[in-house]
């Protein structure tokens, strides 16, 4: 099994189920609904169509586990050749409905559970107090109606803002999984998007209605036994115990905390002085204001000039996820090297092209998904399918509020299907790209090395603006200047920066006051 982790800069909130992640609990449920179904198997008329073979492990994994109770009691049953009719919730403990059986098993694990008591994995605990750390919010979710009582007997209640259990889903008319209405559900009251939370899962129905959900990780939980069930449900990940899952980076910082590079400009200039700068930026939301139409951005008026001025006194380079040709006409600054498609595809001043063959291995995916995709989204008004040639980009800024999450389940679902491509996210888009070791910190590290900037002397200064500009940004926290710009759609999210900007224009008059210092005068 494999390690994973959490990384608050992307997945700002976590989703728990109970039994078996959170609580050993699991064992119990096992325990309860086998007395109850032993002993009514026992107890039935012998019928050729039937089977009345007690209860096993493998039964409550493959028919019970995950899902509400009467469901449960409906599918082991249907499983073995008997129709109960579904029966109503006034229905009494053990008479012969799902709701009656149902009610039954859940008296013989209130039994157990006061016989026993709760058990926790540690493991969790040390795992949730780390995403708390980090500012990631925490959610639990069950299908048991017994979850409240299990989290106040464990002591571990006040770990989560929310729970969404079976009371709660029975009040609001919720599916139970493997619909992912639940996990919506948890993720509306933490005020996260489905495509910015974890999911942490031992079922496998739970793990299928996370992936159907379109939920940024989904993390399975196999703590004895194989974690085939688990994958083929669409597991990201198995792991054998939550000390596998790590909480990435050390970025502490929220964007609220990052001090303005202008009002700091006299503690940057100390670090420029004496040493060779090499700029280094992001293009949308960073140099140019993002607009609702991608075709219409554009740099604001004089950044183009400050740009070349700062070229020809220091190497400047522009990394986007845009096509390079496309980028390269928008920024048309011939002194300054420009990186394309999140850096896979990259040109000089000096005519030097690089394409990262690595890359190239993906088109064919890429092609099949930009198909795909392109038929699948066009009934959803205000949905762009933007294809570059390294990367697939899907905005959806003019999407209906209502409709964000199905595009970005689709976009997820295609993606997935295609081992040689991976999601990423950005502001108001959301990406296919191929699946390797390649990012902007690492365009930028083959940059510098391109140019020859490589040595103590060197301070590499880099400017972005989104989620796809932090592995920029990290690459430079420790020898370099990373500055976020601003924006209201990213909330206060941890960020890598170490200074900030309140938007293109307050960058351009940094970019002034860098290029003034580079050719030996005092802004």
């Amino acid at each position: 099994m494999a390690a994973t982790s959490i990384d608050p800069l992307r997945h700002h909130a976590v989703l728990f189920d109970l039994d078996g992640v959170l609580t050993d609990t699991a064992t119990v449920h096992t325990a309860a609904w086998k007395r109850l179904f032993d002993g009514y198997l026992a107890e039935r008329a012998p019928a050729p169509v039937e089977d009345h073979r007690p209860f096993t492990g493998d039964d409550y994994l493959r028919h019970v586990d995950g899902k509400p109770r009467v469901d449960g009691v409906r599918d082991f049953l249907r499983s073995r050749g008997i129709r109960l009719p579904l029966g109503s919730a006034g229905d009494a403990a053990g008479r012969e409905t799902c709701h009656g059986l149902g009610k039954l098993k859940d008296g013989y694990f209130r039994d157990a559970l006061d016989a026993q008591g709760v058990a926790v994995f540690d493991d969790a605990i040390a795992l949730i107090e780390s995403l708390h750390r980090h500012g990631v919010r925490t959610a639990v979710i069950s299908a048991s109606r017994n979850c409240a009582a299990v989290l106040e007997r464990a002591g571990i209640a006040h770990l989560f803002g929310v729970r969404v259990d079976g009371v709660v889903a029975e009040e609001l008319g919720l599916p139970g999984k493997p619909d992912p209405a639940v996990f919506f559900e948890a993720a509306r009251r933490l005020g996260a998007r489905p495509s910015s939370c974890a999911v942490v899962e031992d079922s496998g129905s739970g793990v299928e209605a996370a992936r159907t959900g379109g939920f940024a990780l989904v993390a399975g939980v196999a703590r004895s036994g194989s974690p085939t069930r688990l994958l083929e449900a669409g597991a990201d990940v198995v792991v054998s115990s939550l000390a596998d899952v790590a909480v990435a980076g050390s970025a502490e910082r929220r964007l609220s905390d990052v001090p303005d590079a202008l009002d700091r400009w006299t503690e940057i200039a100390d670090r420029l002085r004496d040493h060779r700068p090499a700029v280094l930026l992001d293009f949308d939301g960073t140099l140019a204001p993002i607009r609702d139409d991608p075709t219409a951005v554009a740099l604001p008026a004089g950044t183009g000039e400050v740009l070349r001025g700062l070229a020809r006194h220091c190497p400047v380079a522009v990394i986007s996820g845009r096509d390079l040709r496309d980028l390269r006409e928008r920024v048309r600054v011939e002194e300054a090297w420009c990186a394309g498609s999140h850096g896979f595809e990259l040109a000089g001043p000096d005519g030097t092209s690089v394409v990262q063959p690595s890359g190239e291995t993906a088109l064919p995916d890429l092609d099949e998904a930009e198909r795909l995709l392109s038929s699948e989204l066009r009934p959803v008004a205000g949905a762009l399918v933007d294809r570059k040639r390294f990367a697939l980009a899907v905005h959806y800024r003019n999407v209906r509020p209502d409709e964000v999450e199905r595009v970005i389940s689709i976009v997820r679902r295609v993606g997935d299907a295609r081992p040689g491509l991976r999601t990423t996210h950005g502001r108001r888009v959301v990406e296919l790209l191929p699946d390797i070791d390649w990012n902007k910190g690492r365009a930028l590290r083959w940059l510098l090395d391109r140019i020859g900037l490589v040595g103590h002397d060197v301070v590499p200064v880099f400017a972005g603006d989104d989620y796809t500009d932090e592995d920029a940004l990290r690459e430079v926290h420790d020898d370099g200047i990373g500055i976020v710009v601003l924006s209201t759609e990213h909330g206060d999210r941890l960020t890598w920066a170490r200074y900030s900007v309140d938007g293109p224009h307050s960058l351009c008059a940094l970019l002034s006051h860098v290029a003034s210092l580079a050719q030996g005068a005092n802004p």
